[in-house]
C-alpha cells in the first residue's frame, strides 16, 4: 500500500476536521439548539453533565476543527465520550444500535486515535509548535 503513504497526513488532518465540525454540532444543538432536535428543544440548565457537554463538544470541537492543543484535547474528549456512552447509553441496552450510543464509540475512539497520531499537517499545532533546526 506504498503509494498511499503520501496521503495519511492529509488523511489524518481531514479526519480530524470532519470529526471536529460534527462534534460541533452536537455542543451548538445543546447549548443553542442549532441545528434543531426534539431531543434538545430545550437548552440543558448550566452546570448540568448536559450542559458541561454541550461546552465540551463546542469549545473542544472547535479546537480540534483549527487543530489547536489538538493532543491533550482528543484525550479530554475521548475519555468524556467513553463516560457518555456508559452513563447515558449502555444502561438502556447492551447493544450499542439499540441503546444509540454507536457514535459515542465511534468518537471515543477516533479521538483516542487523534489524541496518539496527533493534528495532521493541516493542523495549527504544526504551525504554533514547529521544530526548529
Amino acid at each position: 500500500m506504498g503509494f498511499l503513504d503520501k496521503f495519511s497526513g492529509p488523511l489524518l488532518s481531514i479526519l480530524r476536521i470532519v470529526s471536529a465540525l460534527l462534534f460541533i454540532a452536537h455542543g451548538t444543538t445543546k447549548l443553542f439548539g442549532f441545528p434543531a432536535t426534539e431531543m434538545f428543544a430545550v437548552a440543558p440548565e448550566p452546570m448540568t453533565l448536559m450542559w458541561i457537554g454541550g461546552v465540551l463538544e463546542a469549545v473542544g470541537g472547535a479546537l480540534l476543527l483549527i487543530g489547536l492543543f489538538t493532543r491533550p484535547v482528543a484525550f479530554v474528549l475521548s475519555g468524556m465520550m467513553a463516560v457518555a456512552y456508559w452513563m447515558f447509553h449502555a444502561p438502556a441496552s447492551t447493544y450499542p444500535v439499540q441503546n444509540g450510543g454507536d457514535a459515542s464509540i465511534l468518537f471515543c475512539f477516533v479521538f483516542l486515535y487523534i489524541a496518539a497520531a496527533g493534528g495532521g499537517p493541516w493542523s495549527a499545532d504544526s504551525i504554533v509548535f514547529r521544530k526548529k533546526g
